[in-house]
């Protein structure tokens, strides 16, 4: 097969609706706008979400919660996920990104206690929790805040 040889499969192209070209068209005159009206106009019509005057859905439904514009995003991390470096090795907020071990550092990463650490490596991270010190250090490692 050649490029200039390429055509798509019998049925799935439909040709597009000629409006206005004639009445023996089914679509002349008015060209499927109907008689006058907003939508008949050009340019007219209603804006996304307009029910005809009725109270809108996002109107009618209740608020609920509150976002917090100053919420801190933490990346986390737990334990078990570090085995995967060797011995020795400095585990930065870096490192993590560019192993997969997290996808975006936002505000930091936080490192949790989930799991059990075999290795013995130098954690650096903002945030630590309680627990993940513990173990961090039981393991031989350090852990330090950034």
């Amino acid at each position: 097969m050649k490029l200039h040889e390429l055509r798509p499969a019998e049925g799935s192209t439909k040709n597009r609706k000629r409006l206005g070209r004639g009445t023996a068209t089914g679509q002349g005159k008015t060209g499927g706008r109907g008689q006058k009206g907003q939508g008949a106009r050009s340019g007219g019509g209603v804006r996304p979400g307009f029910e005809g005057g009725q109270m809108p859905l996002y109107r009618r439904l209740p608020k609920r919660g509150f976002n917090n514009p100053f919420k801190k995003e933490w990346a986390i991390v737990n334990i078990d996920a570090l085995n995967r470096f060797d011995d020795g090795t400095t585990v930065t907020p870096e490192l993590l990104l560019e192993s997969g071990v997290i996808r975006k550092i936002v505000d930091g990463v936080k490192i949790l206690g989930e799991g059990e650490l075999q290795k013995k490596v130098i954690v650096q991270a903002h945030k630590f929790s309680q627990s993940a010190i513990e173990k961090i250090e039981a393991a031989g490692g350090k852990a330090e805040v950034i």
